[in-house]
C-alpha cells in the first residue's frame, strides 16, 4: 500500500508494508537533500512511524494520505513545529501487546486484510484505551498522578499515547520522568520520553541532558553520547562545562586518549566556548595518563585551535607532578610559563615548597625562597606556615622558629595556623613550659586563641603527667567563654587515668555525660579499670552504670571484654561485683563464666 507525502518545497515517497517496514525514498533530481532510515515498527508503535534527519530541512510541513481516515499528530523536532497527518489502519489489538506479538499480529491481519480488502473499525480505541478519550489537560493530570507515586511506566506510556492524540505532555513531568528512568539504568524510556518532549516544543535542562550523557558513557555508549551533545544546543539547551568533562574523562577512563584530544578540537573547530575547566581537566588527564612531555604537546596543538592555557592550567601541572615527585617534569612546566610570557605567581611557588617541604628537600626551598623574594610575588603567611609545618614534622623545631622570626622581620605577621603549628611541635617534643609561655603570649596579641591552641596544650600538658596545669589551663577556658569539645575531654581523661588518679576522670565523664560528648569503650574501660586497681568499687560500678545507660543497644561482649580484664589483672573480687550488677540491669541474658 504507498502514501503520497506532500512537503512545501519537496515531495517524498513512503512505502508502507503492513506494519512492518517503512521507507523513504526520493522521486528524481532536483529535490532536496533528506537522509532518512528504514526501522521497523509494530502497530503498538505508530509514533515512531519516520526516523530522519532533519538538520538541513527543520520546518518541514509533512502530510501523509492514502485517501481512509486521518489522524493528526503534531510533532516539534528539536525545538521545531511539524504537522504530521499518518492514515491508521485500526487493528483490534491490545495497547501494551509486545513487539514479538506485534509483528505475528500484523501478519494474520494482513492475509486477513488481503482476503477481505477490509479495513477494520476504531484502532485508535484499541490502542490507546480510555485514556484517548481524555482531553490534553486530563491527561497531564494523571501524568503528574502517575510521576507523584512513582509509576514511571505507567506516566511513560502516557505520555506515549498523548503524542499519538497531538497533546502536548507536563514538561516538568517529563523531565522527572527521563530523570527517574536514568536513575533506575532505564536509559532507553528515558531516550523515549525525551524524544516526545523535544519533538512537542519543550525544552530539557542541562542536569536531564548530563544525567543522560553520563548514563551513555557508563554503558560504554560514548558514540549516542557525543550524537545527544550535538543534539542539545539544537533543542535549545547548549551543552555545558559539565557535558563536555563528562565525555573527556569516560573517554580516558577507557584508554581513548587520541580519542579525547580529538573530540575537544572538533568540539572548539564547532563554536564550543574554550571552557577552562574543560581544558585544564583535559591537559591534567594527558598528563597523567600521557607524561608532561605530550601534554605539553596538546598545550601547544590547543593554541592553535585559539585554546590558549593560563597560569591555572600550569598550576595544575606543576601541582600533579610534585605530588608524583616529578620535580624534572614540574621544571619543565614552569620553562613553558616563561616561555609562554607568563609569570609563575605565589601558588606555583607555594605548590613548590609545600611538596619539597614534604620530601625535606630544604635546600631546594631555600632557593625557591631566594627567588619569590626577588619577584612580585615574596611568600606570604601561606607560604611561611606550609615552611614551618615541613620543618616541625621533620623535627626542626629551631629552625622552624628562626623561620618566624623571619616572617616578623619582613612585615609579614603570623596568623593562628603558625602558632598552633608551633605550639604543636613544643607539645610534642614535651616542652610544655615553652608552649605555656607561647600561649600566653597570644591572649595578649591579635592573635587570640581558639579551642584548638589549648586542646593543643592540653595534650602536651596531658602527655607529659602535668595534670595540675592541664586542669588549671581547662579552668582557663572556661574563664574565657571557650567551650571544651570531646577532644578536650578525652585527653584529659586519658591523661587523669595514666596518672592514677580516676577520680578526676570520672568527674570529666560526668560532664561529657552532661554534653552529650561521646566516650568510646576505650574511655570506659581505662576508667574502670583504674578505679578497680585502687579498690573503689562502687565508684566503678557508678561508671559502669554511666556506660550503660549511654548505649541504646548494650552489647554483651563489650562489658564481657571490660569484665575479663579485671580478672586478668588479678581483681576477681572487684570483677565480680561488677558482673552482678551486669546481670542485675539484665545486660547479660544468663550467668557467664568469666574464667
Amino acid at each position: 500500500m504507498g502514501y503520497a507525502v506532500t512537503s512545501q518545497n519537496y515531495s517524498v515517497q513512503i512505502c508502507r508494508f503492513h506494519g512492518l517496514q517503512w521507507g523513504l525514498k526520493q522521486p528524481g533530481p532536483g529535490f532536496g537533500s533528506l537522509k532518512c532510515s528504514i526501522v521497523k515498527i509494530s502497530t503498538s508503535q505508530l509514533t515512531c512511524l519516520i526516523k530522519c534527519s532533519h538538520r538541513s530541512h527543520p520546518g518541514l510541513q509533512w502530510k501523509v494520505d492514502n485517501g481512509s481516515e486521518r489522524v493528526l499528530v503534531s510533532l516539534g523536532c528539536r525545538g521545531m513545529q511539524r504537522s504530521v497527518c499518518i492514515d491508521r489502519d485500526e487493528f483490534d489489538q491490545d495497547e501494551w501487546r509486545s513487539s514479538e506479538d506485534d509483528n505475528m499480529f500484523v501478519k494474520r491481519k494482513f492475509k486477513e486484510q488481503k482476503n477481505s480488502k477490509k479495513l477494520p473499525n476504531s484502532l485508535t480505541s484499541a490502542l490507546d484505551g480510555p485514556f484517548a478519550r481524555n482531553d490534553e489537560e486530563s491527561n497531564n493530570e494523571i501524568v503528574q498522578n502517575f510521576c507523584s507515586n512513582g509509576k514511571l511506566k505507567d506516566a511513560s506510556r502516557l505520555i506515549e499515547i498523548m503524542a499519538r492524540q497531538s497533546q502536548i505532555p507536563h514538561f516538568p513531568s517529563c523531565i522527572n520522568l527521563i530523570r527517574g528512568f536514568v536513575k533506575v539504568d532505564e536509559l532507553d524510556k528515558a531516550v523515549r520520553i525525551l524524544l516526545v518532549m523535544v519533538m512537542s516544543g519543550g525544552v530539557p535542562d542541562n542536569i536531564t541532558y548530563n544525567m543522560i550523557v553520563r548514563g551513555l558513557c557508563k554503558r560504554g555508549q560514548i558514540r549516542s553520547a557525543i550524537d545527544l551533545l550535538e543534539d542539545m544546543s539544537l533543542s535549545g539547551c547548549p551543552p555545558d562545562v559539565i557535558t563536555y568533562n563528562t565525555i573527556i574523562r569516560y573517554m580516558f577512563d577507557n584508554g581513548s586518549y587520541d580519542q579525547a584530544v580529538g573530540f575537544w578540537k572538533d568540539q572548539l573547530r564547532k563554536g564550543c566556548p574554550p571552557y577552562l575547566i574543560s581544558y585544564t581537566i583535559l591537559i591534567e588527564l594527558v598528563c597523567k595518563h600521557c607524561g608532561t612531555v605530550r601534554a605539553m604537546e596538546v598545550l601547544h596543538d590547543m593554541a592553535t585551535e585559539g585554546c590558549y592555557p593560563d597560569i591555572v592550567t600550569y598550576n595544575s601541572l606543576v601541582n600533579f607532578n610534585c605530588k608524583q615527585g616529578k620535580y624534572e617534569d614540574a621544571a619543565l612546566v614552569i620553562y613553558n610559563i616563561i616561555s609562554y610570557g607568563l609569570e609563575p605567581n605565589a601558588i606555583t611557588y607555594s605548590t613548590l615548597i609545600h611538596s619539597l617541604c614534604n620530601h625535606g628537600c630544604w635546600d631546594e626551598v631555600d632557593e625557591i625562597l631566594a627567588i619569590m623574594k626577588e619577584t612580585s610575588h615574596p611568600p606570604t603567611v601561606v607560604t611561611y606556615n606550609m615552611l614551618i609545618n615541613g620543618l616541625c614534622k621533620y623535627g626542626l623545631l629551631d629552625r622552624a622558629i628562626n623561620f618566624l622570626d623571619q616572617m616578623v622581620s619582613q612585615s609579614c605577621y603570623p596568623d593562628i595556623i603558625t602558632y598552633n603549628t608551633l605550639l604543636g611541635a613544643l607539645s610534642k617534643e614535651g616542652m610544655v613550659e615553652e608552649a605555656l609561655q607561647l600561649l600566653q603570649f597570644l591572649r595578649g596579641s591579635n592573635c587570640s586563641p581558639g579551642l584548638i591552641t589549648y586542646n593543643t596544650v592540653i595534650d602536651g600538658l596531658t602527655r607529659s603527667g602535668n595534670m595540675e596545669k592541664a586542669k588549671g589551663l581547662y579552668d582557663q577556658m572556661l574563664d574565657e567563654g571557650i567551650i571544651p569539645d570531646d577532644i578536650t575531654h578525652r585527653c584529659l581523661v586519658w591523661g587523669f587515668c595514666r596518672t592514677d588518679q580516676a577520680e578526676g576522670a570520672v568527674e570529666i565523664l560526668r560532664v561529657m555525660a552532661e554534653r552529650k560528648h561521646r566516650v568510646g569503650n576505650s574511655g570506659y574501660k581505662m576508667v574502670i579499670h583504674g578505679l578497680c586497681k585502687t579498690k573503689k568499687v562502687d565508684l566503678a560500678i557508678q561508671v559502669l552504670e554511666m556506660m550503660v545507660s549511654s548505649r541504646r543497644k548494650p552489647e554483651e561482649t563489650t562489658y564481657l571484654t571490660i569484665i575479663k580484664g579485671i580478672v586478668n589483672a588479678g581483681m576477681k573480687k572487684e570483677a565480680d561485683k561488677l558482673h552482678q550488677k551486669l546481670i542485675e540491669w539484665k545486660v547479660f541474658r544468663e550467668r557467664t563464666l568469666l574464667g
